[in-house]
This record gives structure tokens, sequence and C-alpha cells, in this order.
């Protein structure tokens, strides 16, 4: 299974998505962000409610729009989106 990926705003964002066989949604979406730096967040699946799709394509599509946002929202808002170490 090929991977999609994209660049936004510097920071590399891949699509990580698992399949769960057996159920009508099966393709559960997520993604890794890697900022310029080169820190990288652990997986980020999308909220529950959207988590879970019908079609692998759309899942992927979907994690890497929900990066473009979280990736937005850290460098406009200021939201945290890299685990700072203890």
């Amino acid at each position: 299974m090929s991977t999609l990926q994209c660049v936004h705003r510097n920071h590399v964002i891949v699509a990580d998505v698992y399949e769960h066989p057996g159920i009508p949604t099966p393709w559960a979406a997520g993604c890794h962000i890697t900022s310029p730096e080169g820190e990288t967040t652990r997986r980020i699946a999308l909220p529950v409610r959207y988590a879970f799709l019908s079609e692998l394509d759309k899942a992927q599509h979907a994690s890497i729009a929900h990066g473009k946002w979280l990736v937005d929202q850290y460098l406009d808002e200021g939201r945290e989106l890299f685990q700072k170490s203890a």
C-alpha cells in the first residue's frame, strides 16, 4: 500500500491509515507530522466521530487534511503539536 504524504507550510504530513477488516468502515485515519527541524509527532488520529472511513483513499485524504489543519493551528494559534520531553 502506498502512503500519501505532502508538505504544508514546510511541515511533512504523512497519512497513517490502519485497516480493521470486518466492519463497514474499516479504515482508521491518522497522520504523523514532521517539522522543518526534524521533530515528529506520534500518530494523531482523527476525532473518533470521523476516524473510520469506508475507503482507503478517502481515509488517506482525510488524514492529510487533518494534518494540514493541525499545522495551521500550531503555527497560527499556538496549539501544542510536538510533545516536550520531561
